[in-house]
């Protein structure tokens, strides 16, 4: 006997109305699929670290095959992470061929998804847009949330977190313009760090260096301590900075502005 397929009807279709051109039919609806929640995992650690097994079977004793998680080792300061994305094209793919499913990605804790507000917002629009839900199982903000529901509030806090970061990152930027003017250094960096030594540490850290072994190799072209080796209170302020004006890069090109306009 040939298998039934159900197939959802559209709003505009009743008995005796004949399908029209140009109304696109319905996806078809696998019987054998179920309506409950459907779950794509994804986990992270760094790549010094050996955490990712811990968070591979808290996922799975959260009810996710391990066929549906994906991990990786990778730094937090890559942008670029290869099994996140394939996890969210996952989860598009699912909801496009389940679409009566409430797909769920699901990551152990906030932290090993998003490196700022800025970046969770746009995760947060990304879900929105595709009719996805983001579930984490650890930390203080542990639950379901459904951007286009009841979560929509957290996610308005993550966009109003971004917006603070952005206006402090740029009035930081802006003191240390300043600072450094009332010195006599306008380019705004410490003179300690140039950038060609900030360029090495963050090429070198990529590889997996540790820091303490790349400060031994950097030394310090002008001033006082020329031809020392920087401190390591001279090389993670500088790091730090970096960080912030990768995530905000319209801030600091605004307190640029800003400095230019007042003097």
């Amino acid at each position: 006997m040939a298998k039934l397929l159900r197939v959802q009807t559209p709003a505009d279709r009743g008995p005796g109305q004949p399908w029209r051109p140009g109304t696109p039919p319905p996806a078809p609806i696998d019987p054998d699929r179920p309506t409950a929640d459907i779950r794509i995992g994804y986990a992270r650690c760094s790549s010094l670290t050996q955490e990712l097994q811990s968070q591979l079977d808290a996922l799975a004793r959260h009810g996710i095959p391990r066929e549906e998680i994906f991990s990786e080792k990778i730094s937090t300061r890559v942008k670029v992470r290869p099994q996140f994305e394939a996890a969210l094209a996952a989860a598009r793919e699912v909801k496009a061929h389940a679409p009566h499913c409430r797909v769920i990605l699901t990551v152990y804790e906030m932290k090993r998804r998003g490196r700022d507000a800025a970046e969770l917002t746009a995760l947060a629009g990304h879900l929105t847009a595709h009719g996805l839900v983001l579930e984490m199982l650890a930390g203080p903000l542990a639950g379901t949330y459904d951007p286009s529901g009841p979560g929509r509030m957290l996610f308005g806090f993550f966009a109003a977190m971004a917006e603070t970061e952005r206006e402090a990152i740029r009035e930081a930027t802006l003191e240390g313009l300043d600072a450094a003017a009332r010195k006599g250094n306008h380019g705004g960096r410490r003179p300690v760090m140039t950038d060609d030594m900030l360029h090495t540490v963050l090429r070198r850290k990529a590889a997996g260096e540790r820091v303490e072994d790349i400060r031994k190799d950097l030394i310090i072209p002008t001033g006082k301590n020329k031809g020392q080796n920087p401190s390591l209170a001279s090389i993670y302020p500088a790091l730090a900075e970096h960080e912030k004006a990768s995530a905000h890069p319209e801030a600091v090109e605004q307190a640029h502005a800003d400095f230019a306009a007042l003097t």
